[in-house]
């Protein structure tokens, strides 16, 4: 009866999830790990930069270096020496003191020989870092380099301690205002204040970071006040919408991203500048801006952020001139037109951009031939293989220019010209010096017509009204997360009181299941005897090998570099070489398998490419969220279904017999995932009743962990109690037009009564097969419901998995299904001879 205590939830009306000194941050990527110094991933500055750690130094919203757990530093007049004065009184969060040995220790680690910072290359021009006092520290550098203070405020150079040096992937220590205290993975981060912090505490006491990448559901969050702040919100189609409700404030603004339509110039077509530039007269970025972005958006003419006070506007070297791109290409001898691919990667902007830009390439005569692919896809085929002509993607990173430079980038540009101001950039420190250089490189870009450069990307910010404090324009985007505050309405003392549930009752369902099983085995032993009970084991044994084999040789073949994935696109080729061996993916594919068995024979299922934990661990978190979401949809089903199917059987072909036909057929039509999107509108977004998505953990309590779950759990069960209605349904006719149904009858028995005492009992049987074929379908194939309320689920993990390409995740979620579809299969044969003792006698 457990899903009548879940339904029950729904009649209580939603209560505010978290008070006011709790900060609810919504971003589209959850960070593979919380180490901002090994890898390029963004999601992880979102969460750590300025909160968990600090840098020596910050940039402020010009672009200016300014002090940080520095104080201040000189430089020698050659350029070569940077002396530092560090804080005194900065603690890490382990209580240990913050001094130069660890700012030397954290500098020399990232330019370390397997050091996969993103920014390895880079900090490479430091020849030593060293303490030459507690507070002081001196670097000494290879060559000079005027970005070199600039380089030291990206998250990718942040003070690390050598005592946590090796955890900080999961369990990050530094210094700054907030400290981690739990990480949900696949829900939640959960950053506590620092009272301990050298500078101002925090205002807030926590901060709880959720991810959800869906537009559906972020519109449906932030309208429900499930979380406070969005941003980068992925739904600006919403945007006028959400402006019209006072509870709710846009921030928009520029960010350091570019979004370019980049050209593969090494060969072909593209390697001629008349191609290139017909290209960039055939765009109109403002029609772009509108159709692809819903007019948020700046037009660029070169590869540089609109607000750098550096910036020229080079949008009018290639105005929008369809007429002079056909001269353009006629000349370049493409007068008949030409062929072009373009490979768009998954984000929306680069979807709805790349359809618009194929349009208006095809008025001057070039065809397109568009293609979809995902992260991992688009990383291997156009970043690492060069297996393009055209792409679209924002580069993110700021003051990237000097990606110009690189002759092995995936985009092939190569330019002696570039070159030499880039090398002139590194040594001139003069500002006006500098902005005359920097001018040069962007008219030099855009007169090469280096890519099509389309627009500047927009910070589509949506937040509570009332917080406030938080924004502040720097090159790193950084949200001020210390200042921020709700005003007046701000309370509480910072402490976190759980309630008193139980935090592992996914782990006594597992132990349910277990004793469910041992049960069932037992009870087949008695039924069928020993020796073909054995029997029964060895063949699954022998099923679950082979499946690994099938599982492991399927997933190797699939496409996508899993260390290309996680470093992004900012990483050099030595970092990613690094993550490889890391990862232990250099082998060969009888060592990995071989590997892999080991693990799972070992019990913990090998390690996550992309969590760096034990896979085991990953299952057991999200299978708490999935089996009970499975178990109770599976209760609501039959609770539904079968009485349905036996009414419209008991009244054949009157109104409640056509009734339930017709509204069986409306609930195999509907998706699940169309009926939760109509759920969370009704119940979240209009009533207020429930929360639009997440699921806070058994050890939040009972009644929580169950609201999270209510609306997921009609969402799936609704439709699959439509599909048992109509076999419970069918089944019994056909049941009662059995020879023994009509011989009861012909002795006077009364329809309803052979209808439920000899009819029932024998129509069961193909119900509990699909109920066998339903539940393993729960267990995981929820996955899009579980993206549209997310939650934690084994669904969302395996597509999570497969975008990343966490191959072993893969290998051990499809395992894991094999498994569950073997023991239903199990149990509903257990079942079917529970009912039929022929079934029993012939085994």
């Amino acid at each position: 009866m457990a899903f009548l205590v879940l339904l029950g939830v729904i009649a209580c009306p939603h209560a505010e999830a978290h008070a006011r000194d709790t900060l609810t941050v919504a971003l589209q990527l959850e960070p593979p790990n919380l180490d901002p110094t090994s890898g390029a991933a963004v999601a992880v500055d979102e969460v750590t930069y300025g909160t968990v750690f600090e840098t020596l130094v910050r940039l402020d919203a010009q672009g200016t270096v300014k002090p940080w757990l520095a104080q201040r530093w000189t430089a020698s007049s050659d350029g070569l020496i940077y002396s530092f004065t560090l804080r005194p009184d900065v603690r890490f969060h382990d209580g240990a003191p913050f001094t130069a040995r660890d700012a030397a220790f954290s500098l020399m680690r990232a330019i370390a020989p397997g050091s996969t910072n993103a920014q390895a290359g880079a900090l490479s021009v430091i020849a030593r870092a060293e303490a030459v006092a507690p507070l002081i520290l001196r670097v000494t550098l290879k060559r000079p380099d005027a970005d070199f203070l600039r380089l030291l405020s990206y998250g990718d150079a942040a003070m690390v301690s050598p005592r946590s040096a090796s955890a900080l992937a999961s369990a990050p220590i530094g210094t700054g205002p907030f400290r981690f205290s739990a990480w949900r993975r696949g829900e939640a981060i959960t950053l506590a204040r620092n009272d301990a912090y050298w500078g101002a505490h925090a205002r807030l006491a926590r901060i709880v970071f959720r991810f959800i990448a869906d537009p559906s559901a972020a519109f449906a969050a932030i309208k429900a006040h499930d979380v406070d702040i969005f941003k980068d919100f992925p739904a600006p189609e919403t945007l006028a919408q959400l402006q019209a409700d006072p509870t709710i404030k846009l921030a928009i603004g520029p960010t350091e991203g570019q979004v370019i339509l980049a050209f593969n110039q090494r060969s072909g077509p593209l390697a001629d500048l008349r191609v290139r530039q017909a290209i960039s007269h055939a765009l109109d970025r403002r029609a772009i801006i509108d159709g692809a972005m819903f007019g948020y958006g700046t037009p660029i003419g070169s590869h540089f952020a609109p607000q750098d006070p550096d910036y020229v506007d080079l949008t009018g070297r290639y105005p929008h001139d369809p007429a002079a791109a056909r001269r353009l290409l006629a000349a370049a001898g493409y007068g008949h037109g030409l062929d072009l691919t373009l490979k768009l990667p998954p984000a929306a902007y680069a979807r709805r951009s790349g359809e618009i830009v194929a349009a208006q390439l095809a008025s001057v005569g070039i065809r397109v031939d568009i293609r979809n692919l995902e992260w991992a896809s688009w990383l291997d085929e156009v970043y690492k293989r060069h297996a393009f002509d055209l792409t679209i993607v924002n580069h993110a990173e700021p003051y990237d220019y000097d990606i110009y430079g690189r002759d092995d980038y995936y985009f092939g540009y190569r330019s002696a010209a570039v070159h030499a101001l880039l090398d002139r950039l590194k040594t001139t420190a003069d500002p006006a010096a500098r902005h005359g250089l920097l001018v040069a490189l962007q008219q030099r870009l855009a007169d090469d017509a280096a890519n099509g450069f389309l627009f500047e990307y927009p910070g589509l910010g949506v937040q509570d009204a009332s917080l406030r404090d938080i924004w502040i324009n720097t090159p790193n985007e950084a949200l001020d997360f210390a200042g921020a505050n709700f005003g007046d309405r701000q309370g509480g003392s910072g402490s976190e009181r759980l309630a008193d549930a139980p935090a592992s009752l996914g782990g006594w369902i597992l132990l349910a299941l277990a004793l469910v099983a041992l049960v069932a085995l037992v009870a087949l032993g008695r039924w069928i005897g020993p020796v073909a009970l054995a029997r029964r084991i060895g063949i699954v044994i022998a099923t679950l090998f082979a499946a690994t084999l099938l599982i492991f040789a399927l997933v190797q073949i699939a496409p996508g570099d899993p260390a290309a994935y996680m470093m992004g696109l900012d990483a050099n080729p030595q970092a990613i070489a690094a993550l490889h061996a890391q990862l232990g993916l250099e082998g060969s594919a009888h060592a990995r398998y071989l590997a892999w068995i080991a693990g799972l024979l070992h019990g913990d299922f090998g390690l996550s490419y992309t969590y760096r934990v034990p896979v085991a661990g990953l299952l057991s978190e999200r299978l708490v969220v999935s089996l009970p979401l499975a178990l109770f949809a599976t209760s609501l089903s039959i609770a539904i279904g079968i009485p349905a199917g036996y009414f419209a059987a008991r009244g054949q072909g009157g109104v409640g017999d056509r009734l339930v036909l017709w509204i069986a057929r409306i609930g195999i039509a509907i998706p699940s995932f169309w009926l939760a999107v109509l759920l969370v509108l009704l119940f979240s977004v209009g009533l207020r009743w429930l929360g639009s998505g997440g699921f806070p953990g058994w050890q939040a309590g009972w009644g929580a962990a169950l609201a999270a779950l209510v609306l997921p759990t009609v969402a799936l069960a609704l439709p699959q109690a439509a599909i048992l209605a109509r076999v419970m349904r069918t089944s019994l006719l056909e049941t009662m037009e059995l020879d023994y149904v009509r011989t009861a009858r012909a002795k006077g028995l009364s329809r309803n009564a052979a209808l439920a005492r000899h009819a029932l009992p024998n129509a069961l049987g193909p119900v509990v097969t699909v109920l066998g074929l339903q539940v393993p379908f729960l267990l995981a194939g929820s996955a899009i419901v579980e993206t549209i309320f997310f939650l934690p689920g084994l669904g969302r993990l395996v597509l999570q998995a497969i975008a990343q390409r966490d191959l072993i995740v893969v290998q051990a979620v499809a395992l894991l299904l094999v498994a569950a579809t073997i023991l239903a299969s199990f149990l509903a044969d257990l079942a079917l001879a529970a009912l039929d003792p022929r079934l029993r006698r012939s085994a």
